[in-house]
């Protein structure tokens, strides 16, 4: 049968196991980002309403996450 490999015990908890490491990546790069920059990225955007940082910041995280998955992916 095709498409039913994936139920298997060892690739599910690999895939698990990969998507931890990956939103644990993403979380230490993103802080590091955060501590880089002069000011404080959540108050600037959620309570100064600073639109164009969201962008970038929202940018940023894409960012990352494309090279987290790619260096997952291999």
């Amino acid at each position: 049968m095709v498409g039913i490999e994936w139920l298997k015990p060892g690739v599910f908890f690999g895939s698990m196991l990969f998507a931890l490491i990956g939103v644990l990546i993403f979380w230490i790069c993103f802080v590091i980002i955060d501590k880089l920059t002069p000011y404080d990225l959540w108050a600037e955007i959620v309570e100064k309403k600073n639109v164009a940082l969201a962008i970038v910041v929202a940018s940023m995280c894409v960012a990352i996450g494309l090279i987290v998955a790619a260096a997952i992916h291999g």
